[in-house]
């Protein structure tokens, strides 16, 4: 089999098979640009005139395994404040990049770290009552106005009042300088954090974002920087240099628009990747969609995708049917995967620093709760009823058949109507922890279709994969799950309650999805335990 494989630092990436052709080619035309050379520069005209002014300001992530460092004896003194404080239990607030990537230091390096990246009233209430006497909060939003960030530090300010704890001794704040929540923090008190407000935040994985709820939870963060340094040499190469490879395998393998990310080490690094990918690429009708899979044996088999394979490892990979594979440790995958993810978006043609449909989804939220104060919030009537779920469909797509008239009968239109280079997105809002057997059905309907399913938790999967879902190529059918809350949360100060905020959520983005004549259904679940029961018998269904 036809191989191309480039070790630099501490890092491998090898390409095979047609991809390595195509990685080749696109080596070729990234040499003869001098790309490399610009990027480590930081050009910012690499991606065209429309993307230069973004670009200028967003490649701060460069100079990070060094610039980071900055950071050390400030994170060094107030870890060891916390600890002498007896405070063992870090809660990290935060959304998208502000919470993927320590969310996968803390896991890859076996430290214990509580992510709060819901709006799941049952997920929050146990964040807020267990050990809140050890807890130390940290608050991460880049812009300083994030819905979700700000109703989690009300709610842990009000905890901590209850249980005569000073908040300013318990809430750090991670945030950009000159935000809302900067303003707050420095009037409460509470020890702050300013990240380079020349990194967005898919790409702040080594920035206070990363750093800062990493090292409270115990991670030797200097040893991460580390890693990543060890990589900062070669990108400037045009041909010793494995991120350059691994951005032409990503972006160069035309008709392969689907990357299926599999690996099990480092620990849920997929997650992060596809936040990365999909936010950065999924734009102007184009993009790569990443498939986080199980494990490396989940076969791909749809022609268009393109599995890639991770590890921890110095050898080339663990799986021979990889196309691409990168070997080497988090802080240096970080790096690389920025790095590549850069370079897939000028092969792309598209400006990898922006994200404009993300807001869609923010505003028809917040025009749904503005709109319903005193009032039940617009649900809409279930087309049909099964058991403990209620079967909503947009009715603008209209894929749902006459006559259809159970859940089985649902998804098997559901499943009819992914198109042949499309692919079927599951969205939950559930609790991540308390009913994370959702997660199951993807796997479950992966079976059951030859086309790719993805699976988000709602509303973090808004901070990721939901600009692809709007920007990105209009194939994709969409399956989301919502669910009663037997015991709902106040947002302290807001005139809406979590669980009203979670549904909000849901049905904005539902909007959103059927204005761009999304084919779209949505189950809600009436009782979550019988509804998850009745929803598993109907995939298993389709298999029979």
């Amino acid at each position: 089999m036809n191989s191309v494989q480039v070790r630099a630092g501490n890092l491998t990436v090898e390409v095979r098979g047609s991809a390595a052709e195509a990685a080749g080619s696109a080596m070729k035309a990234l040499a003869a640009d001098g790309v490399a050379a610009k990027l480590a520069a930081k050009d910012a005209t690499l991606w065209g005139p429309d993307a230069a002014a973004e670009a200028a300001i967003r490649l701060g992530w460069l100079d990070l395994p060094r610039s980071s460092r900055a950071l050390l004896p400030e994170l060094d003194r107030l870890a060891a404040e916390v600890r002498a404080a007896g405070l063992d239990r870090v809660v990290l607030s935060g959304m998208g990049g502000s919470s993927l990537a320590p969310e996968v230091i803390a896991a890859d390096r076996g430290a214990e770290l509580i992510t709060l990246d819901t709006t799941d009233p049952g997920q929050i209430r146990r964040a807020l009552s267990e050990g809140l006497e050890r807890t130390i909060v940290v608050v991460s939003s880049k812009s300083g106005g994030t819905i979700e960030t700000d109703s989690h530090r009300r709610a842990f300010e009000e905890a901590f009042r209850e249980a005569g704890i000073d908040p300013a001794e318990r809430i750090v704040v991670v945030t950009d300088p000159g935000s809302p929540l900067a303003e707050l923090a420095a009037e409460r008190g509470y020890r702050t954090f300013l990240a380079d407000p020349n990194v967005g935040g898919r790409y702040s994985a080594l920035t206070a974002f990363g750093l800062v709820p990493a090292k409270l939870a115990g991670v030797d963060v200097e040893t991460l920087l580390d890693e990543a340094e060890a990589l900062l040499r070669s990108l400037s190469s045009e041909t010793e240099n494995p991120a350059l490879l691994l951005g032409a395998a990503l972006g160069g393998f035309t008709g392969h628009d689907k990357v299926v990310l599999a690996g099990d080490t480092p620990v849920g690094l997929s997650d992060w990747i596809e936040q990365l990918v999909a936010e950065s690429t999924g734009k102007n009708g184009t993009g790569l969609l990443p498939i986080v899979v199980e494990g490396i044996d989940t076969p791909a088999t749809a022609s268009d995708t393109h599995l890639a394979t991770y590890s921890a490892g110095k050898e080339a990979g663990p799986a021979q049917t990889s196309d691409t594979v990168v070997s080497g440790p988090l802080g240096a995958h970080f790096l690389a995967w920025e790095y590549a993810t850069a370079i897939a978006g000028r092969l792309l043609g598209i400006d990898p620093f922006n994200q404009p449909n993300v807001q869609e989804s923010k505003d028809n939220t917040k025009a749904l709760l503005e709109s319903h104060v005193d009032t039940p919030l617009p649900t809409g009537t279930p087309l049909l009823v099964d058991g403990a779920v209620e079967v909503y469909a947009d009715a603008v797509t209209g894929i749902l058949p006459d006559g259809t008239g159970d859940l089985d009968g649902v998804l098997r239109a559901l499943l009819r109507a992914v198109p042949e280079s499309g692919y079927l997105a599951v969205m939950a809002y559930l609790d991540r922890i308390g009913d994370s057997s959702t997660a199951e059905l993807r796997a479950d309907l992966a079976r059951s279709t030859p086309r790719p399913v993805t699976f988000g938790w709602g509303p973090r999967f808004l901070h990721s994969t939901g600009q692809y879902h709007k920007g990105g190529p209009a194939n994709g059918v969409f399956l989301q799950i919502t669910g009663e809350s037997t015991v709902d949360l106040p947002i302290p100060g807001r005139p809406y309650t979590f669980g009203r905020l979670q549904l909000a959520q849901a049905l904005g983005d539902f909007g959103a999805l059927g204005g761009r004549g999304r084919p779209s259904v949505r189950l809600h679940l009436r009782d979550r335990d019988a509804g998850l029961a009745r929803v598993r018998q109907a995939v298993t269904a389709l298999r029979a």
